[in-house]
């Protein structure tokens, strides 16, 4: 199994800058976990790494996509754990990077992504183990493992029930064992780094980020899309480009559609920050504010990469 790091949170935070420290100092590749920065061509308004700001690191899953083109979760798994598996036979960390939870999940969760019936499924069968659990031990947890599955089970501790309920619900919802299927990633290979700051200051940074795209060009970036189609194209929905359609088309004001591109990205924000909280195991820190600093995180890292 490869050794994965992820570096999440919300937009605004400092997600770039960490993954080219890091990159750098542990001899890493960064592979986007961000489902607009796919596209070609719109740059500003996804806050794309820039060839400058990249430091010689190697960024791949970024403008892989014409803005007609529709990108799945199910592509970015199966591009995301082709780029994981060459990094780590290079000998290199895989770094994920991006704010997009469900793609995140995708991996750490090993998602079967065959549509909302089976990702249902999948959700009952985790509810029914995780009963059992609560009403009789990891030991006993364990065991109905031993006699499903009796290799994976040697396998996994049995103190670690979240991995033990992974493995009951792959053998569920596949038909097959968990031991067979050694290609998975598994929750425990991923490290998850969160980065995150106080509200209001976190909504300071989104306005101002805003203000320095504006000043950017992303007005023409928005404008070429429009031109191009714009809510109609796949790439079209992305927030910082549909907000300034109604502008283009004469419903609205300038200063309208900056204040809902700030609106609208604050509120992606504060729910990125709710479905890393609530569905991930993610491991928090600030360095926004100077409560934490890059070095600590770096140790983190080196001392999970040895363990």
């Amino acid at each position: 199994m490869s050794k994965v790091v992820a570096i999440v949170g919300p937009t605004a935070v400092g997600k770039t800058a960490l993954s080219i420290e890091i990159a750098t100092a542990l001899n890493g590749e960064v592979i986007s976990g961000d489902s607009m920065q796919v596209y070609k061509h719109l740059d500003i308004g996804t806050a794309k790494v820039t060839t400058e700001e990249m430091a010689g690191i190697p960024h791949h899953l970024i403008d892989i996509c014409d803005v007609e083109q529709q990108y799945s979760v199910a592509k970015f798994k199966q591009e995301a754990n082709s780029w994981i598996e060459k990094i780590s036979n290079d000998k290199r960390l895989p770094l994920i990077v991006g704010g997009t939870g469900f793609y995140l999940q995708s991996l750490t969760n090993n998602l079967s992504l065959g549509g909302h019936q089976d990702n249902d499924r999948s959700a009952i069968i985790r509810q029914h183990w995780q009963k059992i659990l609560e009403a009789n031990g990891a030991h006993y947890l364990w065991q109905q493992l031993e006699k499903k599955d009796r290799q994976a089970a040697m396998a996994i501790p049995e103190n670690n029930s979240r991995r033990v309920i992974r493995a009951l619900e792959v053998i569920e919802t596949s038909g097959r064992l968990f031991s067979q299927q050694h290609q998975a990633q598994s929750m425990d290979d991923f490290l998850l780094i969160g980065l995150t700051t106080a509200r209001p200051v976190l909504y300071d940074r989104i306005n101002h980020r805003v203000d320095l795209m504006m000043k950017s060009g992303l007005i023409d970036e928005a404008k070429w899309l429009y031109d191009k189609g714009g809510i109609e194209l796949p790439a079209g929905k992305g927030i910082g480009y549909h907000e300034l359609f109604p502008y283009f088309a004469g419903k609205c004001s300038l200063d309208d559609a900056v204040n809902k591109i700030k609106q609208d990205s604050r509120h992606y924000a504060k729910r990125q920050l709710t479905w890393f909280r609530n569905k991930m195991d993610v491991h928090w820190f600030d360095l926004v504010s100077g409560q934490n600093n890059t070095n600590e995180i770096k140790q983190f890292i080196s001392l999970w990469l040895k363990n």
